[in-house]
């Protein structure tokens, strides 16, 4: 093998056990626990969000997996004219916590973080816990509701208090898929050590 060949495949396998970032999701989304056991930081994340903004773990875990599946750079689709060319995506949402650019700096702007990332777990926890809260205060939504937050949350919160979310059934049927999840991740964690 000549000398520049095995030099190549050396740099080719120091690449390959490269220390990227990790985007892809965990498996077995279904379980909690399981989650937690393979991203030992989301743990921390959901735990440090609960004690400041008083958004539960299992409330944040189900609205995370409806937004973006745990993947850390989720996107929205692109959209195609005239079926081929791409003309850019639906929206600017993007990470974990799906966050659009304008509300992401606000978000930045009101909490002085502007550093914060939408691919860190640790950061999109925050701005949720943060949009949440402010989700309480303005509408009333108590910060167990998993539903009633995923809806403030898709449709803004002035979508909300018009109450456009009530003409999509789609949506209603969403919300309450994220319950229920809620509520399953809740019992999981419950019996959980990567929990606590």
């Amino acid at each position: 093998m000549s000398r520049s060949l095995r030099a190549l495949l050396i740099i080719l396998l120091v690449a390959s056990c490269g220390g990227g970032r990790n985007y892809s999701a965990p498996r077995n989304l279904d379980n909690a626990c399981s989650i937690l056991e393979q991203r030992k930081g989301y743990a921390r994340a959901f735990r440090a969000t609960e004690r400041k903004w008083g958004v539960p773990m299992h409330v944040q875990m189900a609205t995370i997996y409806q937004e973006s599946k745990f993947v850390a750079n989720a996107r929205t689709p692109l959209r195609f004219k005239l079926g081929v060319i791409p003309v850019g995506r639906q929206s600017s949402a993007y990470g974990y916590s799906q966050a659009l650019d304008g509300t992401w700096e606000e978000y930045q702007r009101a909490t002085g973080k502007w550093s914060a990332k939408r691919d860190n777990i640790r950061d999109a926890t925050d701005f949720m816990g943060w949009y949440m809260a402010q989700s309480r205060d303005q509408l009333g939504i108590p910060l167990t509701d998993a539903r009633g937050h995923y809806l403030a949350y898709h449709e803004g919160r002035t979508g909300y208090r018009r109450g456009s979310h009530n003409s999509k059934s789609w949506l209603l049927r969403v919300s309450q898929e994220v319950a229920d999840r809620s509520v399953t991740y809740q019992a999981q964690l419950a019996n959980c050590r990567a929990a606590r």
